[in-house]
């Protein structure tokens, strides 16, 4: 059966236990008809409705919290873009048709975030658990405040709650270390010469924010020359961005003193042979001469850099690959190659992020690259990387990391 023949609006409403489609705004889209027959209300009570409009919190009683901590939960899912499964809830939720009487539930909810084509969050699938049930089955049940076994369950999900909390709070304080250390381990953007440069990164879906690709703009000795490079360490996290910001550094100074960029490379595969973790590392360099109009460049292992013209002429950097940095055991010197350009002409670097899907041949990457390109050629370089970015990484963010750097020669 195709995707053409499957009725997905059928399959929504069909779906086991309470789901419903909330809008950033925290207002009904949508709602399954489990959850509508179990929370009591009609598709016209909750579509286009403010959720909390619908569920306040039980105003006679100031211990109430369960509607406040699902409000915390569908907000981080809207900052962070990530899946929130919350602790066992108590609620009190308003009897449908019996205006101030109060029924006790418990609910487990789970919130996951829908992106839209821009990779912001524009919508949320709250699916509800709904147990309340089952614990009245298992402690009994009285009007009022719960039972022996109630109690226990419900400080139980208070206290796992707490912990989920906790563990957020660490999780973000690992994310604002590694930011740090991507800040101090990677250039800040800007003009090179009188050249303009925009860099863009994007770590992985689901990895903190530092990874292992990086970039790198120097001024070279001799003449109105500038290095540029792009670089994939194997990994994520806070390991692979220790190896990145080793041979980001090494391949910086190698770069100024070099004779071209495959000394440069060969210099760098030499000190990656003596760190760990730079196994099967990749890395492409290119030294600019704006007075010849030249670009000398030299690949290890790393797909090729893009030249367009402003006459939308495309040429991959690709007659000067070889092995990544630790390939060999005995390195030998590495090839170059020579191409010259226009000015306004365009060169752009990437890491495979940008180019790699699962299951798919690189020359399709490669080309869905180069009509990017070619169709934003004239655009600012901060305009271009946006674009490129926007047409190029899935609308859910990559599986892989993604380091872009666009120069204007």
């Amino acid at each position: 059966m195709t995707d053409a023949a499957i009725d997905y609006t059928a399959v929504f409403h069909g779906l086991p236990g309470m789901v419903a489609l909330l809008t950033p705004e925290l207002v009904f889209a949508d709602a399954n008809d489990d959850y509508l027959r179990m929370s009591g209300r009609t598709r016209e009570q909750l579509v286009g409705r403010y959720l909390f409009d619908v569920f306040p919190d039980n105003p006679g009683d100031p211990a109430a919290n369960g509607m406040r901590n699902l409000e915390a939960s569908l907000y981080r899912v809207l900052a962070t873009g990530e899946r929130d499964a919350m602790a066992l809830q108590r609620y009190d939720v308003e009897a449908p048709g019996r205006s101030g009487e109060w029924e006790e539930r418990y609910w487990s909810p789970v919130n996951a975030p829908v992106p839209g084509p821009d990779g912001k969050v524009a919508l949320i699938v709250h699916r509800v658990e709904e147990v309340t049930e089952l614990i009245r089955a298992r402690g009994g049940h009285r009007t009022g405040r719960p039972r022996a076994l109630e109690a226990e369950l419900y400080t139980r999900a208070r206290d796992l709650q707490e912990l989920n909390e906790r563990l957020r709070d660490a999780h973000a304080r690992e994310r604002e270390v590694a930011l740090a250390l991507q800040e101090a381990m990677l250039p800040a953007p800007r003009q090179v010469g009188h050249h303009q440069a925009a860099v863009r990164y994007r770590p992985a879906v689901g990895a903190l924010n530092v990874c292992g690709d990086w970039y790198d703009l120097v001024d070279l000795v001799g003449g109105n020359r500038i290095g540029v490079s792009v670089g994939d360490v194997v990994g994520h996290g806070l390991a692979a961005a220790g190896v990145m910001g080793q041979l980001r550094s090494a391949l910086s100074a190698a770069s100024r003193v070099a004779a071209g960029p495959g000394q440069a490379l060969d210099v760098l595969g030499r000190y990656a042979h003596v760190v760990d973790g730079a196994e099967s590392a990749t890395a492409v360099t290119t030294f600019i001469d704006h007075d010849r109009h030249t670009i000398t460049y030299s690949s290890a292992g790393h797909p090729p850099p893009a030249l367009v013209a402003p006459d939308g002429h495309m040429e991959f950097l690709d007659r000067a690959t070889d092995t990544p940095l630790d390939a060999r055991p005995d390195p030998i010197p590495r090839p170059q190659a020579v191409t010259t350009y226009t000015n306004g002409a365009t060169l752009v670097l990437y890491t495979d992020g940008l180019i790699e899907r699962r299951r798919e041949d690189i020359d399709t990457g490669l080309a869905r690259l180069a009509d990017s390109l070619r169709r934003h050629r004239g655009q600012d370089p901060e305009t271009l990387a946006d674009a490129m970015l926007r047409e190029l990484l899935p609308p859910g963010g990559a599986t892989d990391d993604t380091a872009l750097i666009v120069v204007r020669l």
